[in-house]
């Protein structure tokens, strides 16, 4: 501790993690997620003397940063995570990772050893002096913004700062390093609303210009498209413009297929709805693009998962594409705000309704012949995901995790009406969605659907502790196939089955879990009835619930490029003209 901590505060002097606090209940942020640590204990002091903002402890940072991507995914707010430094601060960069490939805003404020012991020989030291490794090379590739605070003064330049670029486009995580002697250290308050002088250059004529030439274009095409495939992508949640993209869907008579991780942005049961396009998607998308002399890309710049298979058919047409940030694929580019853009866009087209061409709808993908059936009291991914769409209430959340089970879930699962349906496919970590269904749940309120296999749940299903604690309302679904099912897969189809690395022992994971959480209610499904009994007592509770049902590693997911190879089997001459498909 410093002299200047150790002093009774000047007038107009706070300490800083007060100040800071006070700056987050301000922004609007009700939870702050995290681990604790002394390198940051002074902050989650401050954040509980505000009596508004409400400090979460998780198991592990990883999992609050995700507790935080979830907040931030459910509500379009700041999503706030602290922790101390060394290990702890280590454990955030896969989750910021996470969001900044997803362009989740978020605010992590990372603890630090005081400045005066840096280069000394500090415990978790990471100055970047005297041979330790600087954090801030650590940070800076997955965030918007990374920088440390000196001194108490210079923070109050450098929060708004961090503020700012998390949530200007591309959006994503800020970083602040926090020296534990800077946090409580006394500051001078600014006038609220009141920063430093910064200068705006003016709007660049020559990029207003290519800016309205793009749209002119766009729009001459638009008139002169009779079918139009919209593909939708997250964008369209993080900007709100769902009313916005139904508008242009209307006007244009247009199909709208949405990206593995945008179910949500457009209703399933439209007519128009075409099915998720990409590697889990469903045929009629390809068929509709075939068949459109436009495609429209809106919120979304159409990465591998959401164009497997679709590439041939993307280059014989033109694309427009309304993002922030330019496509993967050739075409017109309109950038800027993505709801501002698309309301100035559907204000060019005729107001009267076009008639949808007629389409087969998201029929499920056939699974392939020599796929085994569920055997030993196993629920095969089709009955499992019937059980969970007969009995999720139309405004919960949904959040599908990585894995087999989750492409299933993508493939089948229509996404509720007023509730989010979330896919991390930024970076695709396992257990990212024990966090962050667990941060939607506490933001919102609502209902929240946790579905995950048994391997995700080995790495971070022990948030299940944090969702007891806090009593948050959500209902942990694990399909357990004693396996890391999709790489046991990909060692079958790819590697002619000579390893069993990835297939283990039997594990009771629901009467694991009972075992350590008495209070939980804990199910195990042998069948999908049972499985759909067991969420209907969930959706009547109002804290968490778990729910494990036993499935078979050997049954192949609608994933595409499990599917090529499969039909490639049964078939010795293909008429497939997308060829091999490879993700992951």
């Amino acid at each position: 501790m410093t002299a200047m901590t150790r002093e009774m505060p000047e007038e107009g002097g706070v300490r800083l993690v007060d100040y800071l606090a006070a700056e987050l209940v301000r922004a609007g942020v009700t939870h702050m997620f995290g681990v604790g640590g002394a390198n940051i204990e002074d902050l989650y002091d401050a954040v509980h003397r505000t009596g508004t903002i409400r400090g979460v402890v998780a198991k592990h940072e990883f999992s609050a940063v995700t507790m935080a991507d979830g907040y931030a995914r459910a509500t379009r707010r700041l999503g706030v995570v602290a922790a101390t430094s060394g290990g702890g601060a280590m454990n955030l960069v896969p989750g910021l990772a996470e969001a900044h490939a997803s362009r989740v805003p978020l605010l992590a404020l990372v603890g630090q050893p005081p400045t005066a012991q840096e280069g000394r020989g500090a415990f978790q030291d990471s100055s970047g002096k005297a041979g330790s490794f600087d954090a801030r090379e650590v940070f800076t590739p997955v965030s918007r913004f990374c920088a440390r605070a000196e001194d108490a003064d210079s923070f109050a330049e450098l929060l708004p700062q961090a503020i700012a670029a998390a949530q200007a486009d591309p959006k994503g995580p800020a970083v602040l390093l926090l020296p534990k002697d800077v946090q409580q250290a006394r500051a001078t308050v600014p006038v609220p609303g009141v920063t430093s002088t910064q200068v705006v250059p003016p709007p660049s004529t020559t990029a207003a210009s290519v800016e309205s030439d793009a749209r002119d274009a766009a729009s001459a095409a638009l008139r002169g498209a009779s079918r139009v495939l919209v593909i939708a992508g997250e964008g369209v949640a993080a900007s709100d413009a769902r009313e916005e993209l139904a508008e242009l869907a209307r006007r244009l008579g247009a199909w709208v297929a949405v990206t593995p991780d945008a179910k949500d942005v457009f209703d399933n049961r439209d007519p128009r709805f075409a099915g998720v396009a990409g590697v889990m998607g469903h045929a009629n998308v390809e068929d509709c693009l075939r068949r459109a002399d436009l495609c429209m890309l809106v919120g979304t710049r159409l990465p591998l998962l959401a164009r497997g298979g679709l590439d041939q058919t993307l280059a014989a047409i033109p694309v427009v594409c309304i993002d922030p940030e330019p496509p993967f694929v050739a075409g017109i580019a309109l950038g800027g705000n993505l709801r501002d853009t698309l309301r100035a866009v559907v204000g060019r087209l005729p107001s009267c309704p076009l008639p949808c061409p007629e389409h087969t709808g998201p029929l499920p993908t056939p699974l392939p012949t020599t796929v085994p059936q569920a055997v030993g009291g196993s629920v095969s991914y089709p009955e499992a995901v019937a059980a969970v769409e007969a009995a999720l209430p139309q405004d919960a959340h949904v959040f599908v995790d990585a894995g087999n089970a989750g492409a299933s879930a993508i493939h089948l699962l229509p996404a509720p009406r007023h509730g989010r349906f979330v896919v991390a496919v930024g970076m695709g970590g396992m257990g990212y969605t024990f966090g962050a269904g667990i941060g939607a749940a506490l933001a919102t309120g609502r209902r929240t659907y946790v579905l995950a296999g048994d391997g995700a749940f080995f790495m971070h299903g022990m948030e299940v502790h944090t969702a007891v604690e806090y009593a948050a309302p959500v209902t942990f679904v694990i399909f357990n196939n004693n396996a890391h099912a999709m790489c046991a897969l990909r060692e079958e189809l790819f590697q002619g089955g000579v390893r069993s690395d990835d297939l283990f022992a039997p594990s009771d994971i629901a009467a694991g879990v009972a075992a350590a959480f008495p209070a939980l209610e804990v199910s195990w499904a042998e069948d999908a009835a049972r499985l759909r009994q067991a969420l209907l007592r969930s959706n009547a509770s109002s804290g968490p619930a778990f729910i494990a049902l036993d499935c078979d590693a050997r049954e192949i997911p609608p994933f595409l490029p499990f599917l090529s190879v499969t039909e490639s089997t049964e078939h010795e001459e293909s008429s497939d003209e997308r060829g091999p498909v490879h993700v992951g």
